[in-house]
């Protein structure tokens, strides 16, 4: 038996289980989605724009010459934008996700005597719960269509068309109205909830490792002729390549998502976080932290020992198995993937 102080490893990595590609962007007409393998990419413009102040002005800034002088001297930007043609109303959004087996087995693991612990742990988590719930809410996330975005908040209407490939044949199709699931929970009528439970099944058994998983997933969105989409915004960190103040991804000239983008919708699955209820947030992404960046909050400190640091040492170091609830946070840090080693 090891020691407490031994089940410790300063190199530890897992690869992520969930792995979504980049997502294209193409346009059409709403009548015509299900023949869109013709219709036309769409494409990044830039675009220069006279704007004006209307940033908060520190005290000193506020003397109406200073002002007057300030407004004087136009607010000249150079932005990327993307929109869909003048007749085509449809935005359709397509990726693949591929489903990869051994969730919780380190891809680097410096102890082998942790290592060996984990195993047990990821092998009793699986033998009590299997993978359907946190599959449940990752087939959940695709059927919503949480990864079109911005461009879900935009749309009058939204189906999601999913389809499971084996050696370049499909196997299953699925298709949802994606307005009729919610965002802020995983619940869903009977009809949706039929289809829910089929394609979770087949994400659990991708995750188990019993088959390979490919899903080919096409959402698209009416948003409206003419109107602006949102593809992934870059950040830009070396300035001297340009002055544009936004700059937008492209693959190949065609406007696209992320893939971590993508990969983050899909993970917002942790409702299990301290005072979620009374916080009213609905399921934030899967983080070792709840790092919830857009708000500059951390949900889940050190402090209240429910990071997935402070649940894992204490499984591994002292028995302590978490709640079931904690566990799937667990399961769910690992099947995201990343670098967790401790340091000396």
């Amino acid at each position: 038996m090891a020691k407490k102080d031994e089940l410790k490893a300063s190199v530890l990595a897992f690869d992520r289980k969930l792995d979504p590609s980049d997502g294209l962007f193409y346009a059409g007409p709403w009548s015509e989605r299900n023949a869109s393998n013709q219709w036309p990419a769409v494409t990044i413009r830039e675009k220069s724009v006279r704007g004006t102040i209307s940033n908060r002005l520190k005290t000193k800034d506020q003397d109406p010459a200073k002002l007057d002088a300030a407004i004087e001297n136009p607010n000249l930007q150079t932005v990327d934008v993307a929109n869909l043609p003048h007749d085509a109303d449809t935005l359709k959004v397509h990726f693949t996700l591929r489903v990869l087996g051994g969730a919780g087995k380190p891809s680097a693991c410096n102890n082998a005597n942790y290592e060996t612990k984990l195993a047990e742990a990821v092998s009793g988590y699986v033998d009590e719960h299997g993978f359907a719930t946190l599959a449940a809410r990752y087939a959940h996330n695709l059927a919503n269509g949480r990864f079109l975005w911005r461009n879900r908040l935009v749309a009058e209407d939204i189906e999601v068309q999913i389809r499971q490939f084996s050696k370049g044949e499909q196997q299953n199709e699925w298709v949802f109205d994606a307005q009729t699931l919610g965002l802020r929970d995983f619940a869903a009528d009977g009809e949706n909830q039929a289809k829910l439970d089929s394609l979770a099944q087949v994400i659990a058994s991708g995750l188990a490792g019993d088959r390979y998983i490919l899903l080919d997933i096409t959402a698209f969105a009416r948003v409206g002729a003419g109107q602006e989409v949102f593809p992934s915004q870059e950040l830009i960190l070396d300035r001297s390549r340009g002055d544009k103040s936004k700059t937008l991804y492209d693959v190949d000239k065609v406007a696209a998502m992320h893939s971590q983008k993508i990969g983050n919708a899909l993970r917002t699955v942790d409702t299990w976080y301290p005072e979620a209820a009374e916080k009213d947030l609905g399921p934030i992404a899967v983080e070792p932290y709840g790092s919830v960046t857009t708000q500059g909050t951390a949900y889940r400190q050190p402090k209240a020992k429910m990071d997935f640091y402070s649940l894992l040492d204490n499984w591994m170091a002292n028995d302590a198995k978490p709640d079931p609830e904690q566990q799937h946070f667990v399961m769910a840090t690992l099947i995201r993937g990343g670098v967790f080693g401790e340091a000396d």
